[in-house]
């Protein structure tokens, strides 16, 4: 099935053959040498690294471009924080939040430890994107030809959605990474049918699931794509891939025993919908109308006229349902467990590509056709050709990469909040943050907040084992704040709304008491925050009260606290605890009741108006 080299040879080699060599010396002579000779072997002799390596260091220029765009936005700020714990703090976070990017956390441990800062948090990502380019550019040419693999590759580093990931201190890029290399690894065991082959495949998917689990659903769009080459599939490759898939969802087991119990993490994400589609869709094709129309034809060509097949898996069979099956898996799971996000799925996004290659291809097929009445093209016309239609989409969509490679192509801007702090905070000055999330400016950026007091602050995250640490209770955070004043707020934008509602106590107590016993001095808006300066209100002065003393502040939930530990005590002295209903309090340590809680008012510029 297979030739080898010495069957190209239809005899064994005379001696006047060897004679005849050094006719032939001065047309050898007239080659480049040195570093010229070896570019232009690897540009015309071996078209297949050509293919693999333009769009490696294409990817690789774009995700350079945003590596160092001087902010993180929350999700970065957890792995930057999280990384730099150490291996036993990293492991106890992930037995209560985030298992799902542990192995994540402990990898980027290892690489931060060379350079704490954005480069280093996001080079990792940046060379993940450029070998996944490389990568599709190699799937494209093993199942067709190097022109192929060329296109779909660019293609792929040229699409907006992979620099914005690329430029992403996540472990988005690096599963795609993952993905494309378990997808050559099938076509290859596919082809030779070695157990080493099935081997490898079934640890690189394996170690891709556990950078995310989701890329599990990998396996599902592999199996398809055996289905629908069933005619060249026999039973022996059927056994020998269930095996792999089998040892690595086994290997998976624990992982997905870890984050079944942390699901509350993603309780924001909703039912996906008909906008969830038309957003993976401009994210797997490019955000231009244009450009998505564009491609949205060359892939309806690709399948209206499929290109021959040069081996047993055709380049369709394994593109369409990379593309179609992890997403559409998700979001019907999602649509009773809502657990659905485009870059949960982003590993699918190499199948689009490949397809719009095959697609040009067939294009270049009828040019070349419709050209044959005169001279041909010649045969590196078409590459080029295609390969100036990749670059006047990227240009097309320049603006859509600007935006990707600065801040504002983020959600959050937590540089600008911790730029803020730094102006208007001071050594000593109470800090609330509001809900408690919203810390993570200060532990993404502590020099804006360095000798600030954080109020509400009992355990650090790292000690906690926890993404932000854990606050004190409601009565202890109001004892902290009665001798105050006045206090800096730094809230987050959906906080100031009207509709959001405290999710514990202490958040609760914070709103309380900043509402009732504060009055606003200061705002600074930022778009990912807001810090305002609180203080304290002049206390009515009684009736009878002598003139020139100052009036204490009174807390009324402290002293209602207060009377009723004095009670218990009391009771506890004689032996009687009181009716049922008496007054005595009920439960854990006099946290404000249902009652305090719902009439609160939000916070809000003007204090309780």
């Amino acid at each position: 099935m297979y030739r080898t080299q010495a069957s190209a040879f239809t005899g064994t080699p005379t001696a006047s053959a060897h004679r005849a060599y050094p006719a032939t010396a001065p047309a050898r002579a007239a080659v480049p040498s040195g570093h010229l000779r070896t570019l232009a072997r690897l540009l015309l002799v071996r078209p297949a690294v050509t293919a693999a390596t333009v769009p490696a260091l294409t990817a690789l220029a774009v995700g350079l471009w945003g590596l160092d765009r001087g902010s993180m936005w929350r999700d970065e700020s957890a792995t930057f924080q999280v990384a730099r714990r150490s291996l036993p703090e990293i492991s106890q976070l992930s037995g209560s939040a985030d298992a799902v990017h542990g192995v994540y956390y402990v990898l980027m441990h290892f690489v931060l430890q060379v350079h704490p800062g954005e480069v280093m948090l996001r080079l990792p990502s940046v060379l993940a994107a450029a070998v996944t380019a490389g990568l599709v550019a190699m799937i494209g040419t093993r199942l067709a030809r190097a022109r192929v693999g060329l296109w779909a590759g660019l293609l792929y580093a040229v699409t907006p959605a992979t620099g914005l990931f690329a430029t992403e201190g996540r472990s988005y890029a690096l599963v795609c990474a993952g993905a494309a290399a378990a997808t050559l690894l099938l076509l290859r065991a596919v082809e030779l049918g070695r157990t080493r082959d099935w081997c490898r495949y079934g640890a690189v998917v394996g170690c891709t699931a556990y950078l995310h689990e989701f890329a599990a659903l990998l396996l599902a769009a592999h199996a398809v794509t055996l289905v629908v080459s069933w005619r060249r599939i026999d039973g022996t490759l059927w056994r020998a891939w269930t095996v792999a898939a089998a040892a690595a969802l086994t290997a998976l087991l624990p992982l997905i025993s870890l984050t079944a119990g942390q699901s509350g993490q993603v309780a924001w994400l909703e039912a996906p919908g008909i906008d969830s589609v038309e957003e993976l869709l401009r994210t797997f094709a490019g955000p231009s109308p244009l450009v998505v129309t564009v491609v949205l034809l060359l892939i309806c060509a690709a399948l209206n006229a499929p290109l021959p097949r040069r081996g047993r898996i055709s380049l369709g069979a394994l593109a369409l349902p990379l593309t179609l099956v992890p997403p559409a898996l998700l979001l019907a799971v999602a649509q009773t467990t809502p657990l659905y996000h485009r870059r949960y799925v982003l590993f699918a996004l190499a199948g689009v590509p490949l397809l719009a290659a095959a697609g040009g291809e067939r294009c270049a097929a009828v040019v070349r056709g419709l050209l044959q009445a005169g001279q041909p093209p010649h045969r590196a016309a078409a590459a080029l050709t295609g390969v100036a239609a990749i670059a006047a989409a990227c240009l097309w969509q320049l603006p859509e990469h600007r935006v990707n490679a600065s801040a504002a192509g983020r959600p959050d801007d937590l540089a600008a909040v911790a730029r803020v702090a730094a102006r208007e905070l001071g050594p000593g000055d109470p800090v609330l943050f509001l809900p408690s999330e919203s810390r993570r400016v200060a532990l993404t950026y502590p020099a804006g907040f360095a000798g600030t007091q954080d109020l509400a602050l009992r355990t650090a995250p790292a000690a906690s084992g926890t993404l932000y640490g854990t606050e004190t209770g409601p009565i202890e955070l109001r004892r902290r704040l009665a001798n105050l004043d006045r206090v800096w707020v730094l809230a987050e934008p959906r906080v100031t709304a009207a509709s959001w509602n405290p999710r514990s106590a202490t958040e609760a107590a914070k709103l309380s008491v900043v509402n009732e016993q504060f009055v606003l001095r200061g705002e600074f808006k930022e778009r990912s925050g807001v810090l305002r300066m609180y203080v304290r209100r002049a206390p009515e002065r009684p009736v009878d009260w002598p003139a020139g003393k100052p009036v204490p502040v009174v807390d009324p939930v402290l002293e209602v606290h207060d009377r009723n530990r004095a009670r218990e005590r009391d009771q506890g002295a004689t032996g009687w605890a009181g009716p049922p209903g008496s007054g005595a309090p009920q439960g854990s340590g006099g946290a404000p009741g249902a009652r305090e809680r719902l009439e609160l008012p939000p916070l809000h510029p003007h204090g309780t108006g």
